[in-house]
C-alpha cells in the first residue's frame, strides 16, 4: 500500500475515533424525572412524603429501568401556582427532564398542566385532583397515574350518608378548586338522592380561627357536616370542631385528605370516629396493603399517607410502562400511550387498577372510620366498599360533561 493511502487511512481512523464519543446510545443517558412538591407552606408535610415515597420506589429498583439509570430532580413548588410554573419551566427547558411528576394543590397542577399542553412533556399527577384535567379540558400528555378526581371519592360518601338516614348536611371547604369539587361531588349525589345542603362555607387556605364558621354550622340544623380541609387547616379544624363542643353532637364526615396520616398521626381523640371515603385505607387488613404499611414504618418510622402511597404507586405505574417501551422515555408519545395501556397490579392497594378512556383510574372506594390499630396508632379503617367507581359516577360521560364544572357558584345541588 502506498504511503499516501496509509496516511489517508490513518486520518480517517483518527477522525472516527474523535467522533465516537459523540455517538451516545440512549441506554447511556439517564432517564430524568422532574418531581415537584410543596416542601414549604401549609401542606409541606404531605409534600415531603410525596418525595420520600417516590424516591423509595426507585431506590428499590436500583434507580434503574430497562437497563437505564433513573435520575430524579426535585423542586419545591411552594404551594404556589406561579412558583410551580417557574419550576416546571426550569425542569423542562434547563434540566431537560423526560417527564414531570407530582404537585399537590390543584391550582399548582393546573398551572403546570397548561404549560405542558404546549411542550408535550408527559406530566403524571398521582395527587392533583382537578376534575377537568381528565374531563372537559383533557390534555393528552397529562395522565392521572394512581390519582383521582376530586369529586370521585366524595360521591360514594354522599350516597353512604343518605343510607344512614341523614337528611341535611352543611359543608365547609378550603376555597379553591379541590374544595369546590369535593363538595360538589358530595352535594350533587346527596341532593339527587333526596337530601338537602342547608349551608355551605368556604374558608381561605391557612385559616387559623374556624370559630365563626363553627358557630354558623352549629345553628344550621344540619344532621351532619362534610369538611374538606388539608394540611394544617385540617388539624386546626378538627381540633376546634371538638373544642367548640360539636364532636359527638353532629357527625363529622371528611374529605379523604382531612383524615390522612400526614394529619392524624400527631392528633388526639378529636379525630376518633371521623368518616371519610378514599381508594386507600392504611387500616385495611388486605395483606398487600399491610405489607406496604410495615415496609413504610421500617423505612420512615411512620404509617404511609395518601400522598406517599399515591406517589409510590404512580412511580410503579410508569416503571411498568417504561419496561414496555424498553426505557425509551425520550419518545413522549410512546411513553404516554404505554402508561394508558398499562394496568396497575401489585400496588399497595392489593387490587388491579385500570385507567378509563380519559386517563383517570377506576377505583373501589372505601368508606373509612378513624380508629386505633393494634399498635394504638390512628388509622383509617375501611368498613364499607363501593366497587369500580368512575370519575363520572353513574352518569354517561358525555352527558355529565355538559354540566358546568364545580365551583362556588355551581355545586350540582338539586333543589327539592
Amino acid at each position: 500500500m502506498k504511503r499516501r493511502d496509509l496516511l489517508q487511512l490513518s486520518s480517517l481512523a483518527a477522525a472516527a475515533t474523535l467522533a465516537r464519543p459523540a455517538i451516545v446510545r440512549a441506554q447511556d443517558v439517564p432517564i430524568r424525572i422532574g418531581v415537584m412538591a410543596p416542601l414549604t407552606g401549609v401542606v409541606a408535610s404531605g409534600g415531603k412524603e410525596m418525595v420520600d415515597d417516590f424516591s423509595l420506589f426507585w431506590e428499590q429498583q436500583g434507580n434503574m429501568v430497562a437497563g437505564r439509570k433513573v435520575e430524579i430532580l426535585v423542586e419545591d413548588d411552594g404551594s404556589n401556582p406561579d412558583i410551580s410554573l417557574q419550576k416546571a419551566r426550569k425542569l423542562v427547558e434547563q434540566s431537560k427532564v423526560d417527564m414531570l411528576f407530582g404537585n399537590l394543590l390543584a391550582n399548582t397542577g393546573l398551572a403546570v398542566a397548561n404549560y405542558v399542553k404546549g411542550t408535550g412533556t408527559p406530566y403524571f399527577i398521582p395527587i392533583i385532583a382537578a376534575d377537568d384535567l381528565t374531563q372537559r379540558a383533557r390534555i393528552p400528555n397529562v395522565v392521572r397515574v394512581a390519582g383521582y378526581t376530586a369529586s370521585q371519592t366524595a360521591r360514594p360518601l354522599g350516597d353512604w350518608a343518605l343510607k344512614q338516614g341523614y337528611k341535611k348536611i352543611a359543608t365547609i371547604a378550603q376555597d379553591y378548586a379541590f374544595g369546590h369539587e369535593q363538595c360538589g361531588g358530595l352535594a350533587q349525589t346527596f341532593t339527587e338522592g333526596g337530601g338537602q345542603i342547608v349551608a355551605q362555607f368556604w374558608n381561605p387556605l391557612n385559616t387559623s380561627d374556624f370559630s365563626p364558621y363553627l358557630g354558623q354550622i352549629a345553628s344550621s340544623g344540619a344532621d351532619a357536616v362534610f369538611a374538606m380541609e388539608t394540611g394544617a387547616d385540617a388539624t386546626r379544624f378538627m381540633k376546634q370542631f371538638a373544642d367548640f363542643g360539636l364532636k359527638g353532637n353532629i357527625p363529622l364526615l371528611g374529605a379523604m385528605n382531612m383524615t390522612d396520616q400526614s394529619v392524624i398521626r400527631t392528633m388526639g381523640p378529636e379525630v376518633e370516629g371521623i368518616i371519610s371515603a378514599a381508594q386507600f385505607a392504611e387500616g385495611s387488613d388486605n395483606p398487600v396493603t399491610q405489607a406496604f404499611v410495615k415496609m413504610h414504618i421500617a423505612k420512615f418510622g411512620t404509617i404511609p399517607s395518601l400522598y406517599g402511597f399515591s406517589m409510590y404507586s404512580g412511580a410503579m405505574w410508569v416503571f411498568e410502562a417504561l419496561k414496555k417501551i424498553n426505557g425509551k422515555a425520550e419518545d413522549s408519545k410512546a411513553l404516554v400511550a404505554a402508561v394508558l395501556s398499562t394496568d396497575l397490579t401489585g400496588s399497595p392497594l392489593g387490587k388491579t387498577v385500570k385507567l378509563d378512556a380519559f386517563g383517570n383510574p377506576i377505583y373501589d372506594i372505601y368508606i373509612r372510620k378513624v380508629g386505633k390499630n393494634a399498635d394504638g396508632k390512628w388509622v383509617n379503617i375501611p368498613f364499607a366498599e363501593y366497587p369500580a367507581v368512575s370519575q363520572f359516577w353513574k352518569y354517561d360521560a358525555a352527558t355529565y360533561m355538559k354540566q358546568p364544572s364545580y365551583s362556588r357558584d355551581f355545586q350540582g345541588i338539586k333543589k327539592g
